[in-house]
Formats: structure tokens, C-alpha cells, sequence
């Protein structure tokens, strides 16, 4: 039990037993004082009036002021009836002398009168008795129940007087000694309380002291300057800029390589605030945003473009927090954070050469294929020459095969604009309707092929969108060819075309087998395909829509659960005109 703890019950329990003890004593000496005012208020004053009773009876007959006495002191006593029988004794004296006013004279009537008072007066010395016998009880009491209370209060107050000053003083001169101990450097010294206390707490303050004031002691400075001669070494030979700052964004270090981008001095950028260095340097501010401006940027930053090497270089950043657990310690500390960026400008130009090489061989493709596509239309005119069945099912086939070329080198060509960043976008007002009909009209062959029917649920008086028609009737096939694609033959396929605000929403919504919630993530990364995916697509096709729409302003997204199905949905935002 806690040292505060102990002294709260202790103290309180004494306290509350004292104010026990007063109280019960109060009550006891005003039990008897009640007892004592009773018995004079009552008994004593009916003695007194039968006494003047007595003595006005002796002069009636000789003064005349007898009966008057004699009738005041009655009057008092009927007033003043408190014991059993009294009344009953009082009520006779009142009768008797009503007879005595009559004839005075009468001493029969006298000597009844005396008999009254006196078994009044009896009964009251009797009640005397009785009352005097209970405020003795009650006397008794008192001094028992006093006694047993006070003797409580002193075992209380002798306990704590034993071991209060004891289990504070001892642990306080057991510290005192270690101190002493540790003053001399003898930092092995630990205390040891088993009690969960305070001073269990304190103990376990002293031993975390003492641990690191041994490791302070063991450690060799010239090892501390050797490890960190040896990390600035190694930090300056990283071919990677390198800041590191402490937890109040004070720079701490800097590498070679860091100082030729920044070009900075190095005591212009180290032992100075991060912040007020970047109020100065556009690049010092451009990579330490994340840190001045939590949250205003993410995972998805893009690569830095900086003039390097007498060429544009590419730069990756990356912010480490540095987190150690101090000696002693459960909870990790902050303790700063170290920037890095990362030269990427040679897989940036790979990139850039592979994306240039896409689009060569796409676009060199797409020609050729086309030849292909209508020498086999030509094929299948019956006026150029009837196929027999094994013809027919092999220019099928080359048909089929020559689409799916096509529309790999489309989204191939789709895929280079989108990394090389050149989407060129011909904003202008688009009647919604088109683009569903565009939509629907490309996927009606496919949609009829497995039976699949396609529900439409479009609003009422849709506003006109302010969108690339072309590539937004190409997301909406997409979309549509693939819940056809993923569908079961029969199964229907919602499509939904609503308003929300200033923007027209597009949903898809199939009944096929659902995407795992934890591929809903990956759904949009470029060449990703499902696990044991048996349908055909190069993975490109989800990827390429959500930059289409994304570069016209919306947002593509997905809701899916595994065995009901999928519904994909874009949006596109209003120019507030309505449609004709």
C-alpha cells in the first residue's frame, strides 16, 4: 500500500473515531442533563405545589386568602400531571376541594384532601427514584461505551505511532546510504523495496539513474569519438544527400553531397533551424515541407527535379523518424529525423526511354494490325469468295486475335501518355447521355454474346458535364467490359447515372465473384492482375481510367465484397447547363 495511502487511512480512521468518541460523549451527558431537567422540571415542582397544598389546607377556616392558594397551586399541578396515576389522584384533590369550598369547615373532607397529596406526592418520589435509577444506567453507560472508544483511539494512535516513522524513516536512510554510495562512484549500488509504494517508486527512479550512470561511467570517450568519427565518415561518403535533425529541428549534420544541392556552406545549414534555413533556400524548403507542414504531403510525392550533374536530375525523398529507447526505459523516445534523397535520375531515364520505346512499337503496331483487321473483313465478304467452314473458323480466330493486339497497343499508347505525363485532355461540355450511349453501343455485341443484359437507371434532366467525351465514354466501356467480362451468362449489369451536387455520378455494378478486401488496394496499380485470374487483360485497363479521369477532374473508385459482386464508379464534374 502507498505511503499516502496509509497515512489517509490511518489519520482519517483516528479522526473519525475521536469525532465518534466526542459525539457519543455528547450524547450521553445530554441524555443526562434531560434526565436531570425532567426530574426538577416534573417531579420537583409537583412536590413543591403539594407542599403549599398541604400548608394553605392547615389555614383554611382562619385566612381567608387559604383557598386561593390552595386552588392556584391545584390549577398548577393539573397542568403539571406527568406520572401514571397522578392524574387520576389530582383529579380527586380537585373534587374534594371543590367540596371543602362549599362547607370549610368539614375536616372529613380535609383529611381526604391530605391522603390525596400525599399518595400525589408519593408517586412522585417514587418517580424520583426511578428517574435517578436511569440516569445512573446511563451514566454507566456513557463511562462503558467512552471507555471502549478512547481505548480504540489509543490502539489506532499507538500503531501509528509504531510504524509510521519507521516505514518512512527506514527506506529514507537506506536511500540517504546509497546516495552516499553513488556520490563516491560506486554506481553497482541499487536499492531495493519490495513494497509498491512510493518509495518502490522512487527506488526504481534511483536504479535507472544508477544504470546510466554506470554506463556513462564504462563508456571511453575516445570510442564515443571514434564511432562518431566513423559515422560522418561514412554519412559524407554516401553517394545520397543526408540532413539528419534533432527533435527541436535543429540541423545536426549534413553530408558533401547534401551541401552541393543545396548550395550551402556547411556552417550555413548545420546548428541552424531547419525552417529558418528554408526561409532562404527554395530546396531546403521544397524537401523539409513535410516536415514545417505535417500532412501536406504523402507516400505519393513525386520525384524532385533538380539541375545536377550539368543535366535535369531526378531526387526521391525520404524522411526517417528516429526513435530510440532510453537505458531503463519501456517507451520509445522521438529523437529527430534524417532526410535523405536519393538519386534516381538513371531509372527515371531508363524509365523515360522505356516509356518512348512503348509508344514507338505501339504506334509502329497499330498500323500493320489495322491492314490486318480489314484484309480479314474482306476475307469474310462473301463477294470476294465463299469460305468454306475451316477457312471461316481459322479468320475467326486471326480476327479475334488481331482485336486483342489492337486493344493492347491502344492501352499501350494510353499507358505512355499517362507516364510521360502528356494527357491531353479536350475539356469542353459533353452531354451525359453520349457517353452512355457510346458505351452501351460498344459493348452491346459482347453484353449479347453471354446473354448478359445491361439495366439502365439514368435521372431525370441530367446537367451537361465539362469533360473529354472521347476518354470518358472510353473509361465507361472499360468499365462495362469488364463487369460483362466478369459476369455470369444472364446475370444482369446495373448501370446507374445520377447527380450528387456538382458532380454526375457513373456506377457499374456487377454480379460476378467480387474482388478480397485486401486487393481492393492494388486494383488500380498498373499490371496488376487478381490472383488465379482466368479472364484476359494486361492489367493496364483500371490504371489508364483512373488517370483519364482523374486529369479531368474526378475520382475513380471501387466497392466490392467477395460472392455479391463489384461497383465501380467515377465522377465528372457539371458546367451547369442542362441538356437539350
Amino acid at each position: 500500500m502507498r505511503i499516502k495511502a496509509k497515512l489517509t487511512i490511518g489519520v482519517g480512521l483516528l479522526f473519525l473515531m475521536i469525532l465518534l468518541l466526542a459525539l457519543i460523549s455528547g450524547r450521553y451527558v445530554y441524555q443526562l442533563k434531560a434526565d436531570t431537567a425532567n426530574i426538577l422540571k416534573a417531579n420537583y415542582n409537583t412536590l413543591e405545589y403539594g407542599r403549599n397544598m398541604l400548608l394553605a389546607l392547615e389555614d383554611v377556616g382562619t385566612d381567608t386568602t387559604a383557598l386561593v392558594a390552595f386552588s392556584r397551586n391545584l390549577q398548577d399541578q393539573q397542568k403539571n400531571v406527568t406520572e401514571p396515576g397522578e392524574k387520576e389522584t389530582t383529579l380527586r384533590i380537585a373534587d374534594h376541594f371543590m367540596q371543602l369550598q362549599k362547607n370549610t369547615g368539614e375536616e372529613g373532607l380535609k383529611s381526604f384532601i391530605r391522603k390525596d397529596i400525599s399518595e400525589l406526592m408519593r408517586l412522585n418520589m417514587e418517580a424520583i427514584e426511578h428517574k435517578s435509577e436511569l440516569a445512573t444506567t446511563t451514566s454507566e453507560n456513557a463511562i462503558l461505551v467512552i471507555s471502549v472508544v478512547g481505548t480504540l483511539c489509543f490502539i489506532v494512535a499507538f500503531v501509528l505511532l509504531i510504524n509510521l516513522p519507521s516505514s518512512i524513516a527506514n527506506p529514507i536512510k537506506q536511500l540517504t546510504s546509497s546516495i552516499r554510495q553513488i556520490a563516491n562512484q560506486n554506481y553497482n549500488q541499487r536499492v531495493h523495496f519490495d513494497k509498491a509504494n512510493e518509495f518502490g517508486e522512487l527506488a526504481q527512479s534511483f536504479n535507472v539513474m544508477a544504470e546510466k550512470l554506470q554506463e556513462y561511467s564504462d563508456s571511453k570517450i575516445d570510442k564515443i569519438l571514434k564511432g562518431k568519427k566513423r559515422i560522418e565518415t561514412l554519412i559524407n561518403n554516401m553517394h545520397d544527400a543526408v540532413i539528419g535533425i534533432n527533435e527541436k529541428r535543429k540541423v545536426l549534420f549534413a553530408n558533401d553531397e547534401a551541401l552541393t544541392l543545396t548550395g550551402l556552406k556547411r556552417e550555413d545549414l548545420v546548428g541552424k533551424n531547419i525552417q529558418d534555413v528554408a526561409i532562404q533556400n527554395d530546396l531546403v524548403r521544397l524537401i523539409a515541407q513535410a516536415i514545417l507542414q505535417p500532412g501536406t504531403v504523402g507516400d505519393s510525392t513525386p520525384p524532385i527535379k533538380i539541375y545536377a550533374d550539368q543535366k535535369e536530375s531526378y531526387f526521391e525523398k525520404e524522411i526517417v523518424d528516429i526513435n530510440i529507447t532510453p537505458t531503463g526505459e519501456d517507451e520509445p523516445q522521438f529523437i529527430g529525423q534524417v532526410i535523405i534523397l536519393k538519386n534516381i535520375t538513371p531509372f527515371k531515364e531508363l524509365d523515360i526511354a522505356k516509356t518512348n520505346f512503348i509508344a514507338t512499337v505501339s504506334h509502329e503496331l497499330k498500323t500493320p494490325i489495322a491492314s490486318i483487321k480489314m484484309g480479314l473483313q474482306l476475307l469474310g465478304n462473301a463477294q470476294v469468295g465463299v469460305l468454306n467452314d475451316e477457312q471461316q473458323s481459322l479468320v475467326n480466330g486471326i480476327s479475334e486475335d488481331a482485336g486483342r493486339l489492337l486493344k493492347i497497343t491502344g492501352e499501350l499508347l494510353n499507358l505512355t501518355q499517362v507516364e510521360s505525363g502528356m494527357i491531353q485532355m479536350a475539356m469542353m461540355p459533353t452531354p451525359v447521355y453520349e457517353i452512355a450511349q457510346y458505351a452501351l453501343q460498344a459493348t452491346k455485341a459482347a453484353a449479347d454474346q453471354k446473354q448478359v443484359t445491361i439495366e439502365t437507371i439514368f435521372a431525370a434532366d441530367l446537367p451537361v458535364v465539362m469533360a473529354d467525351g472521347e476518354k470518358a465514354a472510353w473509361v465507361l466501356t472499360n468499365l462495362l467490359s469488364n463487369a460483362i467480362r466478369y459476369t455470369k451468362d444472364s446475370d444482369p449489369i446495373e448501370l446507374s447515372i445520377q447527380q450528387k451536387d456538382q458532380q454526375i455520378v457513373f456506377s457499374v455494378r456487377d454480379r460476378g465473384p467480387g474482388i478480397a478486401p485486401e486487393f481492393l488496394e492494388k486494383i488500380f496499380d498498373r499490371y496488376f492482375r487478381m490472383p488465379n485470374e482466368k479472364t484476359e487483360g494486361t492489367g493496364l485497363g483500371l490504371t489508364i481510367c483512373k488517370e483519364f479521369i482523374e486529369a479531368q477532374g474526378g475520382v475513380l473508385s471501387v466497392n466490392s465484397e467477395p460472392g455479391l459482386g463489384s461497383c465501380f464508379s467515377f465522377t465528372l464534374n457539371i458546367t451547369g447547363a442542362k441538356q437539350a
